[in-house]
């Protein structure tokens, strides 16, 4: 294999376990079920004193807001009759640090999907077998690189999310922000650390389920295309009729 081939298939193989879990993040940070289910779940009208349609509102405003070109999140929400602002100052800083943050992950989510295609595109263009079972590796590879990742955060998830969702907090934001006081805060009232670490066993769920669903494709191409051995050789010949 010359350097070129061997780059594709290393990037490749990096890429294709990057777009399945920012994918899998895009796609729920996107969805509105997945916001109204944490509310009824984890009892936000309790912890917020807010009606359901006032959160499930300000949650469409989050998700907006990630997509969108405004560089703090102004919710207005009603409580007792009267509008208030839904965070303070401290929430609408750490927001903008998040959406800074959900920004990178859907830059690299869109970097990770072009070279996957371009690597699929590449190999189907040449269209020689052997082409395409190097592709069938390299998805294999890749799903094995990204089965190990998704299993040691659905296992951290399960095990020891306390302190690994505080050191991930201290490796991402550059600031104490996201310090957030459950008594009195509401961003951390709507979505409470069990909102997350259930999210997060979800998200691997999806990534595993969806890996091993290429994974029987790739195996299963690289089983119909493989070279007879010699014992399925000599299977295949007919038998010798009688002298």
């Amino acid at each position: 294999m010359n350097l070129v081939p061997r780059a594709a298939s290393v990037l490749f193989i990096v890429a294709l376990p990057v777009f399945l879990i920012s994918a899998n993040i895009r796609f729920f940070a996107g969805e509105a079920w997945f916001y109204e289910r944490g509310f009824r779940e984890h009892d936000a009208v309790a912890s917020t004193g807010l009606s359901l349609s006032e959160l499930d509102r300000s949650a469409g405003e989050i998700r907006d807001y990630f997509v969108n070109d405004a560089r703090y999140l102004n919710i207005i929400v009603v409580e007792d009759g009267v509008a208030v602002p839904l965070y303070n100052e401290q929430e609408v800083l750490h927001m903008a640090d998040v959406k800074r943050v959900m920004q990178v992950l859907f830059r690299l989510n869109e970097v990770a999907l072009a070279i996957v295609l371009a690597t699929v595109a590449g190999r189907f263009l040449w269209a020689r077998e052997g082409d395409l079972r190097r592709l069938a590796r390299d998805t294999l590879y890749g799903l094995a690189l990204g089965a190990l990742a998704a299993g040691a955060i659905g296992i951290l998830a399960i095990v020891g999310f306390d302190s690994a969702w505080d050191r991930f907090h201290e490796i991402v934001f550059t600031n104490d922000f996201w310090q957030l006081n459950p008594a009195t805060d509401r961003l951390i009232q709507m979505f409470p650390e069990s909102y997350w670490q259930e999210s997060v066993v979800m998200i691997a769920v999806m990534v595993v389920t969806e890996g091993a669903g290429l994974a029987v494709l790739a195996g299963g191409y690289l089983w119909f295309t493989r070279t007879p051995g010699p014992a399925e050789v000599r299977s295949a010949l007919p038998e010798p009729g009688p002298s």
